[in-house]
């Protein structure tokens, strides 16, 4: 295929990308991966590049993967607290003096650099859902220069490639592994859904056999849901909804057990702006949670995955998360699964900066 073709795009969502151009991304990966094994220097793909990096949220892996991989790539990132700027708005959401533009920020970091990174969810939209991506959508429409989601309110899609890749090294293929992409509870309701919509995107449109377990309050994007069962027609592969978390288990090779907000929680029309209503709901379902015995339902070679950080003692027990030895005929893979944000950003970075 024409890679000539990446150069300059967006990256907010898998949505925006063919099946064919996502296995470039991820072979782009697996050689920058050896590449940094072998302690072989790369840093002439993005040399005296910047990335511009707006984080309204906190970050561990994201914030340091992005910055690590642009300087083995031979750039510079740049980390911009929007507290300690004039803070990106959207029209009508500017305040006097403490906000700007995104229109005007949007163009004036384009005159400065290569890239615009922004992660935003959450609390700094209010919760209303959408809102974030909208303002990413917006930086994007005004800047000259590519535009990464590194998370917002709907997508995560460095963390889905992340999640794919480490599913291919771990059986050498997408066709007949069973994903499933699974809500497990936590105390906390301030759990946006990019993780787990972006998740069960890139695992169908790779042809996988999808199944979504989640209790019927934690329902996710219609519009993502529609997406998902097309590319299974496309790919061969399956989708499924299902309201047992053990039931969905059973066969698994991926399980991926992780809290997300119920609908309640996000403002209309959406949801009810209602997070006391959230956090009932949330404990009705205590018992999906990571255990051995939960694993021991999926398949002997199977893997746990998670995005970090994981909720130790209540999404996942720490015999689960922990348990790296294939001998017990499961493990874990979250921090190769964290390694892997490193290099497909790289890969991301490398073929739309260059």
């Amino acid at each position: 295929m024409r890679t000539d073709s990446f150069r300059g795009r967006d990256f907010i969502t898998l949505l925006d990308w063919t099946k064919e151009e996502v296995e470039t991304i991820l072979d782009v990966a697996l050689d920058l991966k050896r590449r940094f094994a072998l302690g072989e220097p790369h840093d002439h793909i993005l040399r005296a590049k910047t990335l511009f990096m707006i984080f309204y949220n906190q970050s561990l892996r994201t914030r340091n993967s992005f910055e690590a991989g642009m300087t083995q790539l031979g750039g510079h990132a740049h980390y911009l607290d929007p507290s300690k700027i004039y803070t990106p708005a959207l029209p009508g959401k500017e305040v006097a003096y403490s906000t700007e533009r995104v229109s005007d920020v949007a163009r004036v970091l384009s005159r400065m650099g290569h890239a615009i990174a922004i992660r935003c969810y959450g609390d700094p939209v209010d919760w209303v859902y959408g809102a974030a991506d909208e303002m990413i959508r917006n930086f994007a429409y005004w800047a000259d220069i590519p535009v990464l989601n590194m998370e917002d309110d709907k997508y995560h899609p460095f963390q889905a490639l992340a999640d794919i890749l480490t599913v291919y090294e771990k059986f050498g293929t997408f066709k007949g592994v069973k994903f499933v992409m699974s809500w497990a509870y936590s105390p906390s309701v301030h759990k946006p859904r990019a993780v787990p919509q972006s998740a069960i995107i890139a695992a169908t449109k790779m042809g996988m056999d999808v199944v979504l377990a989640r209790p019927p309050e934690m329902a996710l994007d219609p519009e993502v849901i529609a997406a998902c069962k097309k590319y299974a027609e496309e790919t061969g592969g399956s989708f499924s909804i299902s309201e047992d978390f053990e039931e969905a288990a059973k066969g698994a090779h991926v399980l991926y057990p992780k809290a997300w907000a119920p609908i309640q929680m996000f403002k209309p029309p959406v949801g009810e702006d209602n997070p006391e209503l959230a956090q009932e709901i949330f404990d009705r379902y205590k018992d999906w949670k990571a255990t051995p015995e939960y694993m021991a339902l999926a398949e002997p070679n199977a893997i746990y995955m998670h995005c970090l950080p994981a909720d130790r003692g209540w999404e996942v027990e720490d015999s689960v998360i922990d348990n790296t030895d294939p001998k017990s005929g499961w493990r874990s893979v979250v921090f190769d699964e964290a390694e892997n944000r490193l290099h497909v950003q790289k890969a991301v970075m490398s073929l739309v900066m260059r």
